[in-house]
């Protein structure tokens, strides 16, 4: 009787920010949590500033490359998260403003 590795398949995958890409190599189980810290060090971004997307969608820190079906050479795409972005009101120019 003999035992069978029990190695998973690995895939390449390509990370992309701001024209620099850098290549992975991950299990198809990994979440996507400890690919994100290994990226976001790379890129030289602290923890939790970069959302990572995949063919458009979002992808959660608990996904796997997986439960995407992604594939090997599949791209994942980088992006510093963005906050606000509605418009700005200055309420103290309208206090300064002489009255009519």
């Amino acid at each position: 009787m003999s035992a069978e590795p029990d190695e998973k398949p690995k895939l390449n995958l390509t990370l992309t920010h701001e024209g620099t890409s850098i290549q992975v190599k991950v299990k198809a189980t990994m979440t996507f949590k400890k690919i994100f810290d290994a990226a976001e060090k790379k890129f030289g971004k602290d923890p939790g500033t970069l959302k990572f997307h995949y063919d458009g969608t979002r992808i959660s820190a608990e996904d796997t490359p997986g439960s995407l079906g992604m594939e090997d050479g599949d791209q994942v795409d980088a992006f510093l998260e963005q906050v606000g972005g509605g418009s700005c009101r200055n309420s103290r120019l309208r206090s300064d403003s002489p009255s009519h």
